[in-house]
């Protein structure tokens, strides 16, 4: 009984179940649900109709057919090695790295199957082709101007197919071993060659130095000469005055002083104990302590005065 009822039921409402399906079947095939960072291309009847958004879309279904699902974030392609060789014939192995981003999606899946296998074979005819144009020196010192180069002729080539480049990178540049090594020693020569020159900049200019010092010296010397000649110059103007005012008497006077002084400046020398003096010496200082002792008094007050020098 239950079994002949049910299929009763099933006879009387199957137009209604076919209708409840279907009527789910259409929501299924015309919401689309698309995440942030993707687009879909939808097609109909095998062509373009539509780019659906983020966000809830609805299509026609049967009509409409989500075809290509496309990732617009930025993407980094897979590190790839290239040789190329400078313009001064020297082989290097360069490994490139470069960061894309879709978008156009309805103008890229219909341009080109793989994209990220275009756009690495474009990197590497570029990379080829502008390092050929530079010596080796040049790349190792102009990387980012290379870079930058790249990245511009890579946005050019893939620009038909929608793909914005936004980095590009120079990971490595590697040489073989016998570059390597040519390229050592030509950077221990150049270090030597700057140390010597650097020791013989340092000698040259001690020996300025050393010759301004000299110069320095002598012009003081001579300064100092001038000034003892200028002084005997005005001591024997002072004596030559004495003599005129007091006769020759005050010229004995000034040789007796400096006769007194040699004997004080002889003893007191180290390891003078005795001193050998003639009899006219003896003399010679008798009547200098003579001299001194007041016989003449105006002499005394000119040598007191300090006209001549002791």
């Amino acid at each position: 009984m239950n079994e002949d009822l049910i299929l009763n039921l099933l006879s009387e409402n199957s137009v209604l179940i076919i209708a409840a399906v279907f009527l789910f079947i259409c929501l299924f095939l015309g919401v689309r649900i698309v995440p942030q960072a993707d687009k879909f291309v939808v097609e109909r009847f095998g062509r373009l109709h539509s780019v659906l958004g983020p966000g809830i879309n609805f299509i026609v279904p049967f009509l409409d057919v989500v075809r290509h699902k496309v990732s617009v974030l930025e993407r980094q392609l897979p590190n790839a090695n290239q040789d190329a060789i400078t313009s001064d014939n020297v082989l290097v192995q360069v490994e490139t790295s470069i960061f894309n981003r879709v978008t156009e999606p309805e103008r890229t899946v219909y341009r080109i199957r793989d994209v990220d296998g275009a756009v690495q074979t474009t990197v590497a005819g570029i990379v080829r082709a502008e390092i050929g144009k530079m010596e080796l020196d040049e790349v190792q010192s102009n990387r980012s101007q290379l870079i930058d180069q790249i990245k511009h002729l890579v946005e050019e080539a893939v620009n038909d197919w929608r793909i914005e480049v936004t980095r590009a990178e120079i990971l490595d540049v590697n040489l073989d071993k016998a570059t390597r090594d040519a390229m050592l020693q030509q950077l221990n020569a150049e270090r030597a060659r700057r140390a010597a020159v650097t020791e013989a900049e340092g000698n040259k200019r001690a020996v300025e130095l050393n010759a301004d010092a000299e110069l320095y010296a002598a012009e003081q010397a001579a300064k100092a000469r001038r000034v003892e000649a200028e002084a005997e110059a005005y001591a024997t103007q002072v004596v030559a005055e004495a003599i005129a005012t007091h006769g020759i008497e005050a010229a004995q006077y000034q040789v007796a002083l400096k006769q007194v002084d040699a004997v004080s400046h002889i003893a007191s020398g180290a390891g003078q104990q005795t001193i050998v003096l003639p009899a006219s010496a003896m003399d010679a200082f008798g009547e200098a302590f003579g001299m001194l002792t007041g016989r003449k008094k105006q002499w005394l007050l000119f040598g007191a005065s300090g006209g001549f020098g002791s």
